[in-house]
């Protein structure tokens, strides 16, 4: 397989007229400056690596616009994300998984974390295959023809010192020695059945969902099958302060106590953070994915993220909730978000920023051998319009700052993954209609119900 790119990042700058040739699903060589390949697939306009959405909750893209009308808060948006996941069934969540990443493919998107943790049975009660959600999701991931790490997510009380109730009774397993066998099971049966778009990494929901002497036993499942770890951290002060009135500690130390912190650990949102907190952080190696469409969405916070990659903890980038699916959108935000709270501009590159959609996010997902495009990398594609009414005018040596500042989800126009071509002239492959995809299993998990 041969691609000609007009324009491709490749990790130190922009490069003209460059071919990229794959053997199978991996990058066999790039090169520079050469005359147009007639055997090559042209891309004009800018190619770069596959973008990674390191954090994904694909259900909650059935509250877009429906959690917009009243003024809310994050508490009160949860109420109404706990009425949809009571309605999801194994069938219903793999409809509707496989539309949302349809429309990550659409994005640019190679590659999704999807922070699982809707397992068993309204009531809570397990299915027969106490994995059967997340199979859903993986089966999901492979219809929508992405790769997906699956972190499946320990979660056992309702806050801290409160049982779980009512739709949360679903998210439980009752102890992380539990959650350990159910996850030690799925872990197993996806190396068996050679699903390679798929691998299992393990999350700690919160330090209000896992108590403190149960965060340990999910950090050494992580440590012992050298799988990711991600956990939402510090996203609400109310959060913090709980915290802090029940084991005397930040969030951030209470992990670093369970042994939950380190360069396989990614914590989310990590919005309020003291100084400790972010050296510690940093001083592990930890990584730190931002959302903020939907930090800013929730009224959460604007996030360290620049003391954060000063102090050490690399940087990747989430949609979370699905406000918006658009990796360029969240790129742009860590910058501009920055510029608001300093009132200076100029805190992260487009190099930088582009890094953190595309490498960054996919080592925090356990997939260190994509995201950049050199040999030996998967052979993950993503052709953005230079042409288009966004990006037009802005000229080839600017065309980083124009995928960074300018460009949206609705510019790209190829995608490949794994070397195999999903999207077309931004049309799907696999799935004809995604908008018609998504309508029906959102509505499907929305419509009233008859009594």
């Amino acid at each position: 397989m041969h691609w000609y790119a007009q324009f491709a990042w490749l990790g130190d700058g922009i490069a003209s007229d460059v071919l990229i040739e794959a053997d199978g699903e991996r990058i066999t060589r790039v090169t520079r400056d050469v005359p147009a390949a007639p055997h090559a697939q042209r891309l004009p306009g800018l190619t770069l690596p596959g973008l990674a959405d390191a954090h994904s909750h694909a259900f909650h893209r059935a509250l877009r616009g429906r959690v917009q009308a009243d003024r809310g808060t994050f508490w009160t948006w949860r109420e109404r994300m706990y009425e949809v996941a009571d309605r999801l069934d194994p069938d219903s969540y793999r409809a509707l998984a496989a539309a949302v990443f349809a429309e990550m493919a659409l994005a640019g998107v190679s590659c999704v974390g999807e922070f699982h943790y809707l397992h068993h049975r309204p009531g809570g009660a397990p299915y027969g295959d106490p994995n059967a959600m997340g199979e859903a999701l993986i089966a999901a991931a492979a219809d929508a023809g992405i790769r997906i790490t699956l972190l499946d997510t320990c979660y056992l009380t309702g806050g801290i010192g409160e049982p779980l109730k009512g739709p949360q009774l679903r998210f439980g397993d009752g102890s992380a020695g539990n959650w350990v066998r159910r996850v030690d099971s799925l872990h197993e049966q996806t190396g068996k059945t050679g699903r390679l778009h798929a691998r299992v990494g393990a999350a700690i929901h919160s330090v209000r969902a896992v108590p403190r002497e149960q965060l340990r036993a999910v950090a050494a499942w992580a440590k012992e099958h050298r799988a990711p770890l991600h956990v939402h951290l510090s996203e609400q002060p109310a959060e913090n302060q709980a915290c802090l009135d029940a084991y005397g500690m930040t969030p951030t130390r209470l992990l670093a106590e369970a042994g939950a912190l380190g360069a396989l650990t990614t914590a989310v949102h990590a919005t309020h953070l003291d100084e400790e907190d972010i050296g510690l952080l940093g001083a592990t190696m930890t990584g730190v994915c931002m959302c903020p469409t939907t930090e800013r969405d929730l009224a959460d916070g604007i996030g360290p993220a620049r003391d954060l990659a000063r102090a050490g903890s690399p940087i990747c980038l989430g949609s979370d909730q699905h406000a918006v699916i658009d990796l360029f959108e969240e790129a742009r935000a860590v910058e501009l978000d920055e510029r608001l709270r300093t009132r200076v501009r100029g805190h992260w590159t487009a190099g930088e920023l582009l890094a953190a959609a595309t490498s960054n996010g996919h080592y925090g997902l356990g997939w260190p051998e994509a995201g950049r495009l050199e040999p030996g990398a998967y052979a993950d594609l993503v052709t953005v319009a230079l042409d288009s009414p966004r990006t037009a005018g802005i000229g080839p040596d600017c065309a980083a700052e124009a995928a960074v500042f300018a460009a949206t989800a609705a510019d790209v126009r190829h995608v490949v993954v794994s070397g195999r071509q999903i999207v077309h002239d931004g049309r799907h492959l696999l799935i004809d209609d995604v908008p018609a995809a998504l309508e029906a299993a959102i509505t499907a998990v929305t419509a009233p119900q008859d009594d």
